[in-house]
């Protein structure tokens, strides 16, 4: 069976990266008539790198060497990284019959020995066995050079020669392999299907490379943030097994966050940000990782220690989820989690049936505090599984929408998930695949539709017997935000094989809308955050993409008992036309446990006149950054509006992500995300995807701010030319169309002002959002 499950999961769970080494190291496109190699003059100078090499890098190689899926495992974001090297085993690897070692920097080896008994190879020359070093017989100045030597052809497009899908082959030379890479691609130069270096990056680069690499970073911290630093840990650290089970619960979620201390920093000034380990050691001594899986994996050690470690690699968006340390957090927390009068007479175990089930390991804390912690950054929470290793690859995300809203249950009501003994009887029922760790064979999908089954079942009889005739269905069942958090509503949006999620009820009706209780949002966490593990087997990833199905549904279903009974169906049926899954068939033929809604409707149409009713209801809290549109004159915003009401063919040609950067009224650049959505009969399967597509009924959003980490392209336009921009969108018919609009509005990936345009749009970025400012992926632009 497992054999089975591999072969047929290999084109579609095979999360490989894009290009053959990197699409990196690159500046200011200049004449590169060069057409015979040369070697790089040397330049005797003083380099800097943390002033003068660590920007270049971080402006023309983190673009596509920043993350899970840098090309051969090369991450350029930090000295580390550089001295890593690269690995030809990628890392998503979804056919794996056998879980790889995990190769997390900073985390699973320490020093440039074990990466290399890791099978990294250098790209900086490290010498050879009779201790001979030549700087420039380096892996990285050979793919500098090969560049200048053979640019880019001089036209719009790329040639076929060029593999740009995700789902490629990688070729990983190493120094000695340059020579026959170069001859067999000479245009695949760094960096990788993208404009050359500017002459005087490549000096510097180079001079830094001839130079030794030398690193001159500090690691020392301003006063200020080392108190704080210490502060928190000593928050994060205190004694008691109360305090340890809350602070186990923290570090469960908080591990991939990029924690900082705003009361510390100029608020003008992107802060210092640091990441949360387990250690072995307390604090006060060198901190020593604890590296495991999963973040709730046995740490072998009699004492757990939480520490805080200043991040060291360059930000990225798709991995940057920042999360302020403040006194107000921490009062809240107290409130929460230690106002409450409970005892922990005993700290739970690691076992992994144990460890892997939230409601058991935490089932000594609040319910409510729990939930609350969720809610308070729900953006961030959610955030996790669409910026999470999980999120790269279209096999992890075809379980979900291309656009759809998320709101959540009411915390101030009486609902069962907050009911000890609801929870006590419904425990067992809600396993996790993580349980099976990373070599699990796949799971019949009855497995879990039977646990979801008598869950349901369970809610439905404690509903019955406790809440019928009490509970009345209205909007108060959903958060309102307490009239002031701006997380009460999101919307989440799917680019194929990448997501994001943003706060507020962004674009015209959603495909779907998810209600989202305790129990579902805490299991979405240890499914698809702290249980998932992008190294593990196909069995391991199959069993994450199944059990999210019912996750899916389960949050549907809340949202459709606030529906009038006889029209839930058929809006379920909407939502899943066609041959749908057995997945679907056996929860939907399951227990239907909500009663008639107490919502006055006053239209034969109630689903769109719920969502109306719905955003009214969140409506003073709601964020409002994708709602506005800065920059712009009322017939621009009018034009932009008509064009989100488009449906159809227009939508279905363009790319899936798009970023635009609007010359504003004001004389002030803004980014607006272009966004089109892809419609379906239904998302039953994980198979035959094009075939259940429906084109006639794409939509698109276009709005201001960054909605995107992963632009498939890029435009440029002033706030004048808006209504022609938009016109020309709605007109399109034909690849031939959207061409034209590429060679009016468009920088594509080969215009000589690609990187200048980049700086630009960075720049944008990063004075218009400086907390939530990371650098872009360029490895899904697109070549048309």
């Amino acid at each position: 069976m497992l054999k089975h499950c591999a072969t047929v999961l290999l084109l579609l769970l095979a999360l490989t990266t894009l290009s053959p080494f990197s699409a990196s190291v690159a500046g200011t496109q200049e004449s590169l008539n060069t057409k015979t190699a040369k070697q790089p003059q040397v330049h005797t100078t003083q380099i800097d790198f943390q002033q003068q090499i660590q920007p270049i890098l971080d402006k023309r190689c983190v673009v596509c060497h920043g993350c899970y899926d840098a090309p051969c495992q090369l991450k350029l974001g930090s000295f580390d990284g550089i001295t890593r090297g690269a690995n030809k085993d990628p890392v998503y690897q979804g056919e794996r019959i056998l879980a790889a070692d995990p190769t997390r920097l900073f985390e699973d080896a320490q020093t440039t020995e074990q990466w290399r008994e890791m099978d990294f190879h250098p790209v900086l020359n490290e010498g050879n066995k009779e201790g001979k070093r030549d700087p420039l017989q380096s892996l990285l100045v050979k793919m500098l050079q090969q560049k200048r030597d053979h640019p880019l052809p001089n036209s719009k497009t790329l040639p076929d020669s060029f593999k740009l899908s995700l789902n490629r082959s990688l070729e990983c030379p190493t120094e000695e392999e340059h020579t026959k890479y170069q001859k067999k691609t000479p245009l695949w130069g760094m960096p990788y299907a993208l404009p050359g270096i500017s002459q005087s990056e490549h000096q510097q680069l180079i001079d830094w490379v001839n130079a030794g690499t030398p690193d001159n970073r500090s690691n020392s911290l301003a006063n200020a943030l080392q108190q704080k630093v210490d502060e928190w840990e000593a928050y994060f650290n205190q004694d008691s097994n109360k305090h340890q089970l809350v602070n186990r619960y923290l570090y469960e979620h908080l591990f991939l966050a990029h924690l900082y201390f705003p009361e510390a920093e100029k608020s003008d000034q992107q802060p210092q940000f640091f990441r949360l380990y387990r250690s072995k050691t307390p604090p006060g001594k060198p901190l020593e990782i604890i590296a495991t899986r999963r973040p709730f994996d046995d740490p072998n050690v009699a004492r757990v220690y939480y520490r805080l470690m200043p991040l060291q690699e360059t930000l990225v968006d798709k991995l940057h989820m920042p999360f302020a340390l403040t006194q107000e957090r921490q009062d809240k927390w107290h409130d929460w989690f230690y106002q409450p009068h409970y005892q922990v007479d005993k700290l739970p175990d690691y076992m992994p049936k144990n460890a892997s089930n939230p409601f058991i390991t935490f089932a000594a804390l609040p319910t409510d505090a729990r939930y609350r912690f969720m809610l308070d950054e729900a953006q961030y929470s959610i955030m996790q599984f669409i910026k999470g290793a999980v999120c790269r690859g279209q096999i992890a995300l075809n379980v979900i929408n291309d656009h759809f809203w998320v709101v959540f249950s009411n915390p101030d009501i009486e609902l069962p998930e907050y009911d000890e003994v609801f929870m006590e009887k419904a425990r067992a029922t809600l396993e996790l695949p993580a349980e099976a760790d990373s070599n699990a064979l796949p799971t019949n999908w009855l497995a879990y539709a039977k646990a979801e089954r008598e869950y349901l079942d369970v809610k439905a009889e404690y509903i019955k017997n406790h809440l019928e005739g009490q509970l009345p269905i209205t909007l108060d069942l959903l958060w309102n935000g307490d009239g002031n958090n701006d997380n009460v509503a999101l919307t989440i949006f799917r680019h194929f094989d990448a997501a994001s999620v943003v706060k507020g009820l962004v674009g015209e009706n959603p495909q779907t809308v998810w209600v989202i209780t305790y129990p579902l949002f805490e299991r979405i966490h240890y499914l698809l955050v702290a249980g998932y593990d992008v190294y593990g087997n196909v069995g391991h990833q199959l069993n994450s993409r199944v059990y999210m199905d019912f996750l899916r549904m389960e949050g549907e279903t809340s949202f459709l008992s606030l529906l009038p009974k006889a029209n839930r169906k058929t809006v379920r049926e909407q939502w899943y036309r066609g041959s749908i899954s057995p997945v679907e068939k056996y929860i939907q033929n399951g227990s239907n446990f909500a009663h008639e809604t107490h919502i006055k409707y006053q239209t034969s149409e109630p689903l769109p006149e719920l969502l109306g009713m719905i955003k009214e209801h969140v409506g003073a809290a709601q964020s409002t950054v994708h709602t506005v549109y800065p920059g712009l004159t009322d017939n621009a915003i009018s034009e932009i509006k008509a064009l989100n009401r488009s449906i159809g063919v227009a939508a279905s040609i363009l790319p899936q992500a798009s970023l635009v950067l609007v010359q504003g009224n004001d004389d002030t650049p803004y980014i607006y995300s272009l966004l089109s959505h892809n419609a379906y009969s239904n998302i039953s399967h994980i198979f035959a995807e094009k075939g259940r597509r429906r084109s006639n009924e794409d939509t698109m959003t276009m709005a201001h701010g960054v909605m995107t980490s992963h632009p498939n392209a890029l435009f440029k336009l002033d706030h004048s030319e808006i209504e022609e921009f938009t016109e020309q969108i709605r007109q399109m018919k034909n690849e031939s169309d959207y061409e034209k609009l590429l060679d009016r509005f468009g920088v594509r990936r080969t215009d000589n002002k690609f990187w200048a345009f980049s700086d630009e749009l960075h720049r944008t970025y990063q004075q218009q959002a400086i907390i939530n400012f990371g650098y872009f992926d360029y490895n899904r632009l697109e070549n048309r």
